[in-house]
Order: C-alpha cells, then sequence, then structure tokens
C-alpha cells in the first residue's frame, strides 16, 4: 500500500476545465425528442457551458436558401430549425460553440459528401456568398439572444487536413476559407473570437506551423488555435464494430505540448488559447472501447492533464444519439456519447461529474500524479483516484489535523457501475424494453459509502482501494456529531 503525506500548502498548478465544452452529432438531432432527453440529463448532473457540433450549415438545418426572380438568382435565409435548436440550448444552460460547415448544396462548388446524413465536405463556390450567410446568421442570432452572443467561440470549418471533411484536404483552400471567414466576421464586430484550423491527427505539427505562419503573413490574430484528439491506433472492423488499442498515454499528451511548442514558437502567438473542440479515446461511432470502465478510466488522467497545456478540452459526445455512420443498432454499440439509448449513463459519464464536483469543491490543488489529484478548500479535502487496465491498489492519504473526518467516496468500476456487463448478461437485447432500461439505470450508477475518520496523533489516514479500470471520487470533511436525545447509533445496530 502506498502512504502519501498531504501537504496542505502544496499548491499545484492543475487547469481542471472539464466543464468548458461538450461535443454533440449534427445539430439538426437536436430536434429528436430522446437527444433532448439526454442532454437534459448530463446537464442536470455534469454541466457544461458549451456545446460543439457539425451541421451549422447543412441542409437539414436548412438555413441558405436560393430562387429566381425576374431571372435573377437571389439568396434568402431561413432560421427557423436553428432557433429551435439554439433555444433549446439555452434553456438547457449550455451555449452554443458555433463549428462553421459544412457547405450548403446550392452554395458547395462540388458534390464531395460525408458521413450517413451527406455533409458537403467542398468549399463554397463564392466565397462573398458564403461570408454574406456567415455573418447574416451571427447578426440574426446577436438580434435574438443579445450581446451574448459576442462571447460565443466561433470555428472555422472542422478537420481540413482529412480529405473526407474539406476536399483533397487542400491547405491553401482552407487558408482562403479561413481568412475570407475571418475576416468578413471582425469586419462586423471584432469582439467575436474566431479560432481555426480544428485538424486532426494527419500531419498535424505541419498544419499548425504552416497554419500560424499564413496568419503572420496576412496580419490575421486567431483567437484561439484549435485542433482534436484521439487516443487509439487505427481500429479492425468486426461486422458493425471496430476495435482498437489504446496508445500511450504520456506520448499522446506529448502529441498536444507539441502543438502548444509549435504556438508558441512565434512571437506573435505566444501563449495564445489553444482549445481541443474534440478528444475522446477512439475516433470512431462504434468505437467498442467507449462504453467500458477502462474508457473511463483512462478518461481520468486525460482530464487530469489535458489543461497543462490547453485552455480548453471538449469530449466527443454528450450522448449517442449520433448517425455519422447510420443509425446504431444496439444501446450499446460503442457510440462516443457519455449516455447510451435510454438515458443509460456509461462509466465515463461519472469520470466528467467527478471532475465536475472536485472544480466546485475547490480549486487548490495540494496532489496531483500518475494515479490521483487532490484539491482542498475550506471544507476539507477532496479528490479522484483512477487505476487504468492494472490490479487492484490501495493508496493511503495523511492529512494533518485534530478533527474527525467524514470519508465519502463514490466508486465506479467493473463490479459497480457496469452497464455494458449487465446488458450483456440480459442477452444484447438490441431494443431494450422499459423493464430492461429501468434495470440499466440502476445498474449505471457508483456505490456511494461512508466512514468516520478519526485523527490520531495530529493526523487523520483516509486509505482508498481502486480496482482495475476503477475510479473513485472522495471528499473529506470535518465531522459535527450531534445526537438526538435518548438516541445510540450503536444501540440501535447491536439488536438482536
Amino acid at each position: 500500500m502506498r502512504n502519501t503525506v498531504i501537504d496542505p500548502e502544496n499548491r499545484i498548478p492543475f487547469n481542471n476545465n472539464v466543464d468548458h465544452c461538450i461535443g454533440t452529432g449534427r445539430l439538426g438531432l437536436a430536434l429528436t425528442a430522446e437527444y433532448l432527453e439526454q442532454l437534459r440529463l448530463v446537464q442536470q448532473e455534469i454541466g457544461f457551458k458549451n456545446i460543439r457540433g457539425h451541421g451549422l450549415f447543412t441542409d437539414d438545418v436548412a438555413i441558405y436558401h436560393e430562387y429566381e426572380e425576374d431571372g435573377v438568382t437571389k439568396v434568402e435565409y431561413n432560421y427557423t430549425y436553428i432557433d429551435r435548436i439554439f433555444d433549446s440550448y439555452l434553456e438547457l444552460g449550455i451555449r452554443p460553440y458555433l463549428e462553421l460547415g459544412f457547405m450548403p448544396e446550392k452554395l458547395a462548388s462540388g458534390t464531395q459528401t460525408i458521413f450517413y446524413w451527406k455533409g458537403n465536405t467542398t468549399p463554397p463556390r463564392d466565397y462573398t456568398l458564403w461570408t454574406d450567410m456567415v455573418v447574416a446568421l451571427l447578426k440574426h442570432l446577436r438580434g435574438r439572444y443579445g450581446e451574448e452572443v459576442l462571447d460565443w467561440n466561433i470555428e472555422v470549418w472542422n478537420e481540413p487536413n482529412l480529405p473526407g471533411f474539406w476536399y483533397k484536404a487542400d491547405m491553401q483552400e482552407y487558408f482562403r476559407l479561413f481568412k475570407e471567414t475571418f475576416n468578413a466576421i471582425k469586419a462586423y464586430d471584432e469582439r467575436f473570437r474566431v479560432g481555426g484550423p480544428a485538424i486532426c491527427g494527419v500531419n498535424d505539427a505541419e498544419w499548425i506551423r504552416k497554419f500560424l505562419e499564413f496568419c503572420k503573413a496576412e496580419g490575421i490574430r486567431p483567437d484561439a488555435v484549435t485542433r482534436h484528439h484521439y487516443c487509439v491506433d487505427f481500429p479492425e472492423t468486426v461486422g458493425h464494430y471496430d476495435y482498437s488499442t489504446l496508445q500511450d498515454p504520456d506520448e499522446r499528451l506529448g502529441n498536444l505540448q507539441s502543438t502548444r511548442d509549435i504556438a508558441d514558437s512565434f512571437d506573435e502567438y505566444r501563449g495564445i488559447p489553444i482549445h481541443i473542440t474534440e478528444f475522446s479515446t477512439s475516433y470512431t461511432p462504434k468505437g467498442v472501447i467507449h462504453d467500458t470502465n477502462l474508457n473511463a478510466a483512462y478518461l481520468a488522467e486525460q482530464l487530469s492533464r489535458l489543461g497543462d497545456m490547453n485552455e480548453s478540452y471538449s469530449y466527443w459526445t454528450f450522448g449517442d444519439v449520433f448517425e455519422e455512420q447510420g443509425v446504431p443498432f444496439t444501446p450499446f454499440h460503442g457510440g462516443f456519447g457519455l449516455v447510451a439509448g435510454g438515458c443509460i449513463p456509461k462509466p465515463t459519464f461519472y469520470t466528467f461529474a467527478f471532475f465536475k464536483a472536485l472544480k466546485k469543491f475547490g480549486t487548490d490543488c495540494v496532489l496531483r500524479d500518475k494515479t490521483a489529484v487532490v484539491v482542498k478548500s475550506d471544507k476539507g479535502y477532496a479528490g479522484i483516484l483512477w487505476n487504468i487496465d492494472g490490479e487492484s491498489f490501495t493508496r493511503s492519504f495523511e492529512f494533518p489535523t485534530e478533527d474527525s473526518f467524514t470519508l465519502i467516496t463514490k466508486t465506479v468500476d467493473e463490479q459497480t457501475c457496469n452497464p455494458l456487463k449487465f446488458w450483456h448478461d440480459l442477452g444484447e437485447p438490441a431494443n431494450l424494453t422499459r423493464t430492461q432500461t429501468e434495470l440499466l439505470r440502476a445498474a449505471a450508477k457508483p456505490l456511494i459509502q461512508s466512514e468516520v475518520i478519526t485523527a490520531e496523533q495530529g493526523k487523520a489516514k483516509a486509505e482508498l482501494t481502486v480496482n482495475k479500470n476503477g475510479i473513485v471520487y472522495f471528499e473529506l470533511t470535518p465531522r459535527t456529531f450531534t445526537p438526538d436525545r435518548g438516541y445510540d447509533y450503536d444501540r440501535v445496530i447491536s439488536f438482536h
């Protein structure tokens, strides 16, 4: 058993920005009931500030239209659906992070599309029509929601370094898109915050460097550098599912540090905010690891360190109402979401809930290492421990005090919170009955326990065991004992 003495005077840098943003499937899915039910659960139990998704300008949201009048082609905009979507977001206490894409069919220069829902991924045939559409939308949103829209982050496109997401992964054409869009938005109101290039994986260092070189040459200062972050090797596809191997956490985080280093190598961009606008383990919506306890434990370490080089990081996604590769066949299909179909939280849901609880508890970090993070406030201490695919271990923490404490723990592991196993034991039903759904929701809850810790010789000791692929959240707070007259707890529990 490893023993750690907590020094309450320690102040360890820890940027816990877990709640800054969460991802979603295409925005048009927000018109469905199950989508909003899942998002409501996420907001009630975790509470994110921003939400980012694809498809703002795709035809199912129906903003861009052309018509002919007196032989002249004219443009008009329809905000019926986007208003409905954004109204729903704001009612749930979450603001849009505006990803500008994909291309409306009538504005597109080509026919290339991506995904089951056929998002067009070609440049605009007319850049003026594109920037007019972008600025018109911002004016509309500002008129509807007020000056708070100035605080909504804006990102130009999605993964232009991948040929499926941007025709031929044409770097110079993307730079033109960014320049034209950035300048048009800033000309309307320079207070809007515009970032890019939203790259993912392939040639990421080259893209980041050349993007900043382009911006420097053009006299452009992006408000943020944006990129994505996934942590698996290329998957093996079997039937409807993708099987991947996790990469070394230090290696993946080192890749993010390289982006920070590249940005800081430019005098003009040193210290510029870096937003990870998508991150997860697997980058496929049928990546079976997403439903596992291993996913939850692996991401606990990621969340403990992502803030070291990034201002924000957005998990992809909040829920499994998601159709990039078609409508899922089963409730546990490896979807990106924190929540499975039927509003069943996955283990990773609690990774985020625990880090949000840690942030609310206190911001003075007194310990952070490869398996734990602990913070202190005037309420006491709180922390998270995790175990990535290893044998069970116990850690002992010593806290200097003369007081007695109440120790509360919440445990998520393969024994205590494993809806995937429960579903498997039920026979892997593709279409859950109401009873099965209720059972799975009950099986998808942490084990909550309590204990009284009595200080001895000026210190209180808490011992916490973390099983394989487990996460344990704890709070250690001073205990005030105020029994009612005549009540004897020891006598109550000793009845025979």
